[in-house]
């Protein structure tokens, strides 16, 4: 009896990852969600990216909703969404940047070149619109981190609690706008 349940070990671990890879089939990327749903904004005290003496924590956002939207001027997608994220500041929405420093580490890279990326921002922003009420520099990606983001464009919809509700991955336009945000939002109003 031992030999004939040792023989069917290697066709019933076989079976096992089929069904694990069947599943991958039909599960979308883009719904990869962070785990911090529904729990607070991580604490965080960063600088603002385009002014030396302002400093941002999460206490100071509580009271509004707002989409904490993750991006960076290397990223061909923050730029494709601009237009449309500044259509929906124009009609009321609170968007603040989190900006998303592609791979810098101080040890290999030297010193950070802040006036150069402020250049960008400002340079790509009056191209393709500015949606930001301010952006957030997470030069060391401690917040980034502590939301679980993969890299850019990422965005969350906080309440005026502070609590975190939505976690998209990938681009802001307007499906995926009225599918998945405007129903929260309409929720959110008083």
């Amino acid at each position: 009896m031992n030999r004939k349940l040792l023989a069917l070990l290697p066709l019933l671990a076989f079976a096992l990852v089929c069904v694990f890879l069947f599943q991958g089939l039909f599960s979308n990327p883009r719904e990869i969600q962070t785990g911090r749903l529904g729990q607070p904004m991580p604490t965080f005290d960063l600088p603002d990216l385009m002014q030396d003496s302002t400093r941002w924590q999460d206490s100071q956002l509580k009271g509004d909703v707002y989409l904490l939207n993750v991006w960076g001027t290397w990223c061909p997608t923050c730029l494709a969404e601009l237009d449309y994220l500044t259509k929906l500041r124009e009609q009321g929405v609170k968007i603040i940047g989190l900006y998303y420093v592609q791979s810098y580490d101080a040890d290999f890279d030297g010193e950070f070149d802040l006036p150069a990326l402020r250049e960008e921002v400002k340079s790509m922003l009056s191209r393709a619109g500015d949606p930001y009420q301010f952006n957030i520099l997470d030069l060391h990606r401690t917040l980034s981190l502590d939301l679980g983001v993969s890299g850019a464009p990422e965005t969350f919809l906080v309440d005026s609690k502070g609590t975190i509700l939505l976690h998209h991955t990938g681009d802001i336009n307007p499906r995926v706008w009225r599918a998945k945000f405007a129903p929260l939002m309409q929720e959110l109003q008083p």
